[in-house]
């Protein structure tokens, strides 16, 4: 019988794990927020974001979901040492990448409310998802990953 190298973490890797989920729940409890928003939600909201949120193709939810999703997995399973965390990982940047693009590309909610408003918060969001493949990326190569 084979012996079992066992890698222990970093002190610094559990904590980045930990934030990355924590970050992934905040994602999902957005992504939440937005698929339960009702007429009384929308009626609360001042006319562009009502039409802007109404004009939003169907695909927009599940590409959504997919980047939120994506990322609590991925912390989850950072956490708890997974290999596959990369794949996840990587559906959720790209999911990001799909979700902004089209955002930045497809609509006028740069002219309507201005970059400086609508474009710093996606850039920390791709910024993190970068991080997290990065980090999950070095942990596999560390060996830390199973």
């Amino acid at each position: 019988m084979a012996a079992t190298v066992f890698r222990l973490t970093p002190l610094w890797f559990r904590a980045v794990a930990l934030l990355f989920t924590l970050w992934g729940a905040a994602g999902v409890s957005a992504f939440y927020a937005h698929v339960t928003t009702g007429p009384a939600q929308l009626a609360a909201l001042p006319a562009y974001d009502r039409a802007y949120f109404l004009a939003l193709p169907g695909w927009f939810v599940w590409v959504y979901g997919l980047a939120t999703w994506g990322g609590l997995l991925g912390g989850i399973a950072l956490l708890r040492r997974r290999r596959f965390v990369t794949i996840l990982f990587v559906v959720s940047l790209i999911a990001v990448v799909v979700q902004f693009g089209w955002v930045f590309a497809a609509t006028d909610l740069i002219a309507a409310k201005g970059a400086a408003t609508v474009v710093p918060f996606p850039l920390v969001i791709f910024a993190i998802a970068l991080m997290q493949l990065a980090v999950a990326r070095h942990a596999d190569a560390r060996g830390w990953l199973r």
